[in-house]
């Protein structure tokens, strides 16, 4: 079931509502991030003063400007690690247009589902954003700790964060909150294993990108035919 419904949803990735919301989580992810570095910089040039003088030393100058630029690498270095789940978050805004697009070409005898309020949409990709982004960071320490056993580390705290979002996600179109939650137990294995199987490629730039919709495809394949199974 899951190598079907993984070769569907490659098959579909020209469609054009998935290029639409694969634009709209990038330049979603590009502008949250490029506004949290704003806010350092502007945080930085206010509370940090141009030189400061210490004892043997004397006058350091250009202190903001320092700070200021390490910043930025360490943005540079965040944005790396966090563009991807920060990009499936805002795409989990936009999980009903690539389920529709999914079932539209693949179950149209399916009834309509009735739509996700907005802001219960907003809720549920906010809360997924801070776990993903949270859970993220810690690894990222982690990642120091364990050496060549990282890349382990990455694929299965990723893939336990997407399989266990994107298949609530897609589960609460037609079964709500409670039937998702209830569903998404009984086959916790298999969601598992399809989440690290959407975590792997993420090790692999640009493709990465593709991930958020291609997993919302993928676990829409998944929850149609488990509900019909």
């Amino acid at each position: 079931m899951i190598f079907s419904a993984f070769l569907k949803a490659l098959g579909q990735l020209g469609d054009r509502t998935f290029r639409k919301v694969l634009l709209l989580g990038i330049g979603l992810s590009v502008g949250l991030l490029a506004a949290i570095y704003a806010v350092v910089f502007l945080l930085i040039g206010w509370l940090v003063p141009d030189s400061i003088t210490l004892p043997w030393i004397g006058t350091v100058a250009w202190v903001d400007n320092l700070l200021s630029g390490a910043s930025l690498i360490l943005m540079i270095v965040l944005s790396v690690f966090l563009m991807v789940p920060v990009a499936s978050a805002f795409i989990g805004i936009f999980l009903d247009d690539v389920a529709e697009a999914v079932e539209a070409r693949h179950y149209p005898s399916l009834p309509p589902v009735k739509p996700v309020p907005v802001l219960d949409q907003i809720r549920d990709s906010l809360g997924f954003l801070a776990v993903v982004v949270g859970v993220n960071l810690v690894a990222l320490v982690a990642y120091f700790f364990v050496g060549p056993l990282a890349p382990l580390l990455f694929w299965t705290v990723n893939g336990f964060l997407l399989g266990r979002e994107y298949f609530q996600m897609a589960a609460m179109r037609r079964l709500g909150r409670k039937g998702a939650k209830a569903l998404r137990r009984r086959h916790a294995g298999m969601i598992f294993v399809a989440g690290v199987l959407m975590a792997v490629p993420l090790s692999v730039p640009v493709v990465n990108l593709l991930i958020p919709i291609l997993g919302a495809a993928v676990f829409t394949h998944m929850v149609n035919r488990l509900q019909a199974g």
